[in-house]
């Protein structure tokens, strides 16, 4: 791992949180120098540069300089994460990485920010 990686989630998304608190507790296991940073922290959004917004409806990494959101941020941390290592691998291959972006960007990305909005009126 070259470049340091930094992860921005929505913390108060229940399937978000599930997901990156894996992540976070096998690159603790591994040592990894990756960072969680919660999205609802106002603090956090601006030094990401990112709206709310944009940080709910996506999934973010950062690799150095360059910000990374939706199925591309999934592989850049699951390149990072021995366990999951494989799990880039696949969803790199060529057939099956736009099929993982549509299902993403089109299903599973606006089913989850249906959610938070949902969460969010609810109070």
């Amino acid at each position: 791992m070259s470049d340091k990686t930094e992860v921005l989630y929505n913390a108060s998304c229940p399937i978000c949180s599930r997901e990156v608190d894996h992540y976070a507790k096998l690159s603790a296991q591994a040592a990894l120098p990756i960072t969680y940073d919660d999205a609802t922290d106002p603090d956090k959004l601006a030094a990401w540069g990112i709206t709310a917004e944009e940080a709910a409806k996506r999934f973010h990494v950062r690799k150095g300089r360059l910000t990374l959101a939706g199925v591309p941020a999934f592989i850049a941390l699951w390149q990072d994460i021995p366990q999951t290592r494989w799990v880039a691998r696949l969803v790199s291959w060529p057939v099956v990485n736009p099929l993982a972006c549509l299902v993403y960007d089109h299903i599973a990305a606006p089913l989850l920010y249906q959610m938070h909005l949902r969460r969010q009126r609810r109070g």
